[in-house]
């Protein structure tokens, strides 16, 4: 290969694994960690670690993140309040006060609610849980505090970690590096005297859906008023290969390897974790539908069905989002909480759906009670609306953040073929016939 072509090869590359990290619907989405330096101890120091959920629709479920790290030199975690340590490692060196973790490597997993207050700081102890910022900016924030041993105690001494890492809680998050930013200011709780920490890193994580599956992990279909044809998922849609599912009720789990679906042996552990679907086409843990459901004089009405074929899930404060050129015009939404996203300026073609707090934010296991629907209310603008070519559809739609697949265009439902105009040759024929019956009227 010639070296400009080797360039432009390594030039595309470079440009498609940025693109695939890229939402365009979010483009400012990510997930930030922030380290502030608090105080100093004899041999490091204390910080306050913060997590910043930025991303507009995109949340950290259950059993939540993980956050790792390599270490710059020999430092050890003494103590954390708020998370622990994964492992403690091999703390053989050290004799008395044993730390908590010695791992070059440490992995850091927030607390279950309801430990003791000792063991709190604010925004921790959900375990591992957090909102996107869009639904709830509140709960989108997770900290913790550690005192970090042989690591410095000046700003000159103390090495920034490298190699930051991110679970939340399955892969698909890429960290950058730590960079040294101006400190962070605090207002004290009367707001009459700010503090300062005494120094601050960043590191800003991003997310990329091919990067945490290889398949999509969602579906929709479509159904309208006036039209019969109901268009499924796609075969396949979420990949069929080595996939563990139910048949109908049967609780004997069946593996699809793409062709045929067969009785599975249980395999332990590792098989209780993986996801237990029931056996569909498309063979994807949620379903979207949308079907147009009512045309009024100046508004139509959509009913959106989310449908959860997942045996082992729950999805807590889900997300829906849909992207549609009609959503600017949303005059009321039943059954669900509903906000408008905004990317670019006055576009406003996209709009969030989530459950109602203590009423339908948790869409159940597989089964009878395993979906949750709305309805929503659009006015119609008469210089663009019509349903013609599959307009009431929506353009995408993500669940909790991903993408989901999406029925090939030409299979959309359509209206009904209207009548031809008469051809000219017929008008012709019939304005003939129209004179000659006057003619013999006359005579």
């Amino acid at each position: 290969m010639e070296p400009r072509c080797s360039v432009m090869v390594l030039a595309l590359a470079a440009a498609l694994s940025v693109a695939v990290a890229y939402d365009p619907l979010d483009p400012n989405g990510n997930i930030t960690i922030k380290w502030d330096i608090m105080s100093w101890t004899p041999d490091g120091y204390v910080a306050v670690v913060t997590i910043n959920n930025f991303q507009m629709y995109r949340q950290i479920m259950a059993p939540g993140w993980t956050v790792g790290w390599t270490w710059a030199k020999k430092e050890v975690i003494w103590s954390m309040v708020g998370a622990q340590a994964t492992e403690q490692g091999d703390c053989s060196r050290f004799k008395g006060n044993i730390p908590h973790c010695c791992k070059r490597t440490p992995a850091v997993v927030d607390l279950l609610p309801g430990v003791p207050y000792n063991q709190q700081i604010a925004n921790c102890c959900r375990g591992g849980v957090i909102s996107a910022y869009g639904q709830d900016p509140g709960a989108a924030v997770a900290a913790f505090q550690v005192s970090v041993g042989q690591a410095g105690t000046t700003n000159r001494t103390v090495k920034v970690p490298k190699n930051f890492t991110l679970l939340g809680p399955g892969p698909g998050y890429t960290c950058g590096p730590a960079k040294v930013v101006p400190s962070t200011v605090f207002l004290t709780p009367d707001r009459r005297r700010k503090t300062q920490a005494l120094m601050t890193w960043n590191v800003t994580c991003t997310y990329s859906q091919y990067l945490a599956s290889k398949y999509p992990s969602c579906c929709v279909s479509f159904s309208s008023f006036y039209n019969d044809t109901i268009v499924p998922c796609a075969k396949c849609a979420c990949g069929c290969e080595h996939k563990t599912c139910v048949q109908g009720d049967s609780k004997r789990p069946l593996a699809v390897t793409g062709k045929h679906t067969h009785a599975a042996a249980t395999r332990g552990h590792r098989d209780k974790e993986a996801p237990l679907l029931q056996c569909t086409t498309h063979m994807c843990p949620v379903r979207v539908h949308w079907h147009v459901k009512l045309n009024y004089k100046e508004y139509w009405r959509a009913k959106i069905a989310i449908t959860n074929f997942n045996y082992r899930m729950n999805y807590t404060q889900w997300t829906l989002v849909a992207q549609h050129p009609n959503l600017d015009n949303i005059t009321e939404v039943f059954s669900f909480d509903y906000k408008p996203v905004v990317a670019y300026g006055s576009i406003n073609d996209t709009a969030m759906f989530y459950g109602l707090k203590y009423f339908n934010d948790h869409l159940m296991q597989a089964g009878p009670y395993g979906n949750v629907q709305s309805e929503v209310l659009m006015r119609k603008d008469a210089s663009t609306f019509t349903f013609r070519q599959g307009w009431a559809f929506p353009r995408k739609v993500y669940f909790n953040g991903d993408e989901c697949q999406m029925p090939p265009p030409d299979a959309y439902p359509y209206l009904p073929n209207a009548a031809l105009p008469a051809p000219v040759a017929s008008l012709g024929a019939a304005v003939v016939a129209v004179v000659a019956f006057l003619v013999l009227v006359v005579v």
